[in-house]
């Protein structure tokens, strides 16, 4: 059966889950502000910890980033899921992190490093609404609590309209800011808009990441680029999506 074009339960994945590295991607983590433009990026702390708690039922784990570099190993390494988050909105904070730790889960953080404690910048100059980003202090405490972070360029460009050397500036210019502000090696990088190339692939290996992340779906398979990492958008189900549960699974 082909799988549905968003992550939002487990049961059409299941399977496909287990034949490779599965990674869901968030945004937000909370209510939909009026006005905002971008509907899909928001997804309820309920359907979250309904996510959360079916994968951590069905016996999968969430491991350190880079043992997507590995593959699995063995049927207990199979059960394996990557959670990231882009952007570092303030409801991920308030709202994902709490669930994370009662599931003792962990997930990446990608952060657009000038605009720690400020605000989406990028979106509002496209007419959508403004929402906070976490600032030094809780990213601090994300990382306290056992999660992780990563690098989502200086200020959320669209890298292949760039020059070549604006491009190597926000992907390295915040893998060292981030660094220097935290204290711990970043080596993981996530694509704006998904928007990439392979000159910027070649940037983001030159600055020293050993992981990068698209926006295109699918499963991640042993000797996939990793690069060049696909993931699942994770979201709430559409009409369309719920008739199909209903029809093939009965929920």
């Amino acid at each position: 059966m082909r799988l549905p074009a968003y992550y939002s339960a487990l049961a059409p994945f299941r399977e496909t889950f287990l034949t490779g590295a599965p990674v869901l991607t968030y945004h937000h983590v909370g209510p939909r502000r009026p006005g905002a433009r971008l509907k899909g990026l928001y997804l309820s702390p309920k359907l979250f910890s309904r996510q959360i708690g079916e994968l951590a039922e069905a016996g999968f784990s969430t491991p350190r980033f880079d043992r997507i570099l590995s593959g699995p190993s063995g049927d207990g390494a199979r059960r394996q899921v990557f959670l990231t988050f882009d952007d570092a909105f303030l409801d991920v904070f308030e709202h994902a992190l709490p669930r994370l730790q009662e599931r003792r889960f962990s997930g990446v953080l990608f952060l657009v490093s000038d605009l720690l404690g400020k605000t989406n910048e990028w979106q509002q100059r496209a007419g959508d609404v403004v929402e906070r980003l976490m600032d030094e202090g809780q990213v601090r405490e994300w990382l306290a609590a056992g999660q992780e972070i990563g690098s989502h360029t200086r200020t959320h460009p669209r890298l292949t309209q760039l020059s070549p050397a604006a491009a190597a500036e926000e992907i390295g210019a915040s893998k060292k800011s981030l660094e220097d502000r935290f204290g711990i090696p970043i080596e993981h990088f996530c694509y704006p808009y998904g928007d990439w190339n392979e000159p910027v692939r070649d940037r983001v290996a030159a600055a020293g990441y050993k992981t990068a992340c698209t926006t295109q779906s699918g499963i991640n398979l042993p000797g996939a680029s990793p690069l060049a990492l696909k993931r699942f958008t994770a979201r709430y189900p559409s009409r369309n999506l719920k008739a199909m549960w209903r029809a093939f699974f009965g929920t």
